[in-house]
C-alpha cells in the first residue's frame, strides 16, 4: 500500500471509529422533551431492581436497561437516558445505581444507540426510547438529562442540541458531535475523561471555548483512561445536576447539600496544595466555581484561590510543563503517522512495550503515555476495519495483531481476529477468538450470527458454547 493511502486511512479515523455517524444539524429536531402533561401508563416496573432489557411497545426491537431508584416512582422523578458506544445500555445502570438512589435519579439506558449508528437510525431509537419512557414512567419533565460515553457522549450531546427540554449533558471520554462549536446552550455541559484518554485534549478544548460562552459548564478528570468514569467521579457529576438545578430554581436551594460539598471541596485542595499538584488544585476551584455560582458565596472564596494559584511560579512552570508534554505528545503522533506502513513489527512491539511501561510509571508522562496507546488502539482499530472490510486480509492481518498488541482486553481486537481465522477456514482458531472477545465484554449475538464468515463454518463451530459465554458475563 502507498503511504498516502495509510494517512488517508488514519485522518479518516476519528470520525468513523468511536462516534455515531449522524449531522451536526439535522434537517428535523427530535421532539421537544419539554412536553409535559403525559399521563404514564401504570406499569409492573420495580423499583430498586435493575431491569435488563425493558421493550418498547411501540417497537420490540427497540429497548432499554431501567433502575427506578428504592424510593420508588409515586412521584415523578429526574430521569438520565444513558448511551454506551455498543448499545450495552445495562453496563451505565449497572455501575451508577448506587447514585440513582443517593441522588433521587430514574437511570435508563439504551440498547439500541451504538456507533455507526446513521441519522435516521439514531433518531428513530431516541424517538421510542423516549416515548415508552415517558408513558410508562413518571417523569419530571424539568429535569431530563442525557449522559453518554465515547461515541455515546456525541449522542448524548445530540439529543441535546435538538431537545430544549433536556436541561444537562454529561459527555464521557467525547464531546460535541462533529462539527458542532461550543457556544450558548440551553443545557449544562460535563465533560468527565480519564487523564489517559485520547479524547482529553479535544474535551479540554471545549471547557475552554465554553469558558467564552454563558453556558453553565465543567470539566472533571480522574486517573484512568478511555472508560466509563468510576462512580466517585460520576458522583461529581451528578451533583452538578443539583447544583444547575437549584441555580435554576426548579428544585429548593440545598444548603446541607452545598456546606457539605464545599467541606469535601476545600479538604480536596488542601491536599493538592500539600502534594504541590498545583494544577489539580485550580481544577478544583474552577469546578467548584462552575457548582457554586449564582448558589452560594463560596464560589468568592474558590475565585480568590485560583486567581492567587494562578500567580504562583511553580503553578507557572507546572502548567508550561503541561504544555510542553501536549506539544511533544502531538509529535509523537506525527511519528507514528509515518510509520503505520513503512516500520516492521519490532518497531510496533518496541512502541507499545514502552507506552505501556511508561502509562504504568506514575511519572508525570504517564498521562501522554496513556493517552498515546489509546491512539494507536484506535489507529489499529480503523485500520483493521477498514482493511478486513477490503478483503485486504493479509494487510489486515498485520494490523489486527499490533491491535490485540496495544489494547489486548478489547473485545473488538479478538473479533477481527476471529474473521481472518474464518476467512483461512480456521475454524478452531476462529472459536477460539470468539471465546476470547466474549471474556472481554462482546455480547453482540446476532452480528456474530449474521456474520458471512461464520456462516460460513456454522457446522465446524460451537455456537452454542460461544453465545453461552456471552451469557454468564457481569
Amino acid at each position: 500500500m502507498k503511504a498516502t493511502r495509510f494517512i488517508k486511512y488514519i485522518l479518516i479515523f476519528y470520525a468513523s471509529a468511536c462516534v455515531s455517524k449522524m449531522p451536526a444539524s439535522p434537517h428535523n429536531a427530535i421532539e421537544d422533551t419539554a412536553i409535559t402533561g403525559r399521563i404514564p401508563t401504570p406499569d409492573s416496573l420495580e423499583a430498586g431492581k435493575i431491569i435488563d432489557t425493558v421493550t418498547c411497545k411501540s417497537d420490540s426491537t427497540q429497548s432499554y436497561a431501567l433502575y427506578i431508584p428504592v424510593k420508588g416512582n409515586e412521584r415523578a422523578l429526574p430521569i438520565i437516558y444513558f448511551f454506551d458506544p455498543h448499545a450495552d445500555g445495562s453496563l451505565p445502570v449497572n455501575k451508577y445505581k448506587s447514585l440513582a438512589d443517593a441522588y433521587g435519579f430514574i437511570l435508563i439506558g439504551s440498547n439500541n444507540s451504538k456507533n455507526g449508528n446513521d441519522w435516521s437510525t439514531s433518531e428513530n431509537s431516541w424517538r421510542h426510547l423516549f416515548e415508552d419512557t415517558q408513558n410508562r414512567l413518571k417523569v419530571n419533565g424539568n429535569r431530563i438529562y442525557t449522559c453518554g460515553f465515547s461515541g455515546g457522549a456525541k449522542m448524548a450531546s445530540y439529543v441535546a442540541l435538538n431537545n430544549p427540554g433536556v436541561k444537562g449533558v454529561i459527555a464521557n471520554g467525547a464531546g460535541l458531535p462533529d462539527g458542532t462549536p461550543a457556544g450558548d446552550f440551553n443545557f449544562s455541559f460535563t465533560a468527565i475523561a480519564g487523564e489517559g484518554d485520547m479524547n482529553l485534549t479535544n474535551l479540554v478544548a471545549i471547557n475552554n471555548d465554553l469558558d467564552n460562552s454563558r453556558t453553565r459548564h465543567r470539566i472533571i478528570l480522574f486517573d484512568g483512561k478511555h472508560e466509563w468514569a468510576p462512580e466517585n467521579s460520576m458522583s461529581v457529576a451528578f451533583a452538578g445536576l443539583q447544583f444547575d438545578a437549584m441555580q435554576k430554581a426548579l428544585i429548593p436551594k440545598d444548603e446541607p447539600f452545598i456546606n457539605q460539598y464545599v467541606a469535601k471541596s476545600k479538604k480536596r485542595l488542601v491536599s493538592y496544595y500539600k502534594a504541590n499538584q498545583l494544577i489539580k488544585a485550580w481544577q478544583e476551584c474552577k469546578l467548584s466555581i462552575s457548582f457554586l455560582d449564582g448558589l452560594s458565596g463560596e464560589a468568592g472564596w474558590f475565585k480568590q484561590k485560583a486567581a492567587s494559584l494562578a500567580g504562583y511560579s511553580l503553578y507557572q512552570e507546572q502548567r508550561q510543563a503541561q504544555e510542553n508534554l501536549l506539544v511533544k505528545e502531538q509529535n509523537t503522533k506525527a511519528e507514528y503517522m509515518q510509520h503505520f506502513e513503512q516500520a516492521d513489527m519490532h518497531y510496533w512491539v518496541k512502541t507499545i512495550s514502552d507506552l505501556r511501561t511508561g502509562a504504568n510509571a506514575k511519572t508525570a508522562e504517564s498521562g501522554m503515555q496513556q493517552r498515546l496507546l489509546a491512539y494507536l488502539s484506535l489507529a489499529f482499530y480503523s485500520l483493521s476495519n477498514h482493511l478486513i472490510n477490503n478483503n485486504e486480509n493479509i494487510e489486515a492481518s498485520h494490523f489486527v495483531e499490533l491491535y490485540k498488541m496495544a489494547d489486548p482486553v478489547n473485545s473488538e481486537a479478538w473479533y477481527f481476529s476471529a474473521i481472518l481465522h474464518a476467512r483461512d477456514s480456521n475454524a478452531q482458531a476462529a472459536e477460539k477468538d470468539l471465546l476470547k472477545a466474549s471474556e472481554y465484554g462482546f455480547k453482540d449475538q446476532s452480528r456474530m450470527i449474521q456474520q458471512p464468515e461464520f456462516k460460513k463454518l456454522s457446522a465446524q463451530m460451537n455456537f452454542s458454547r460461544i453465545k453461552s459465554s456471552m451469557r454468564v458475563q457481569p
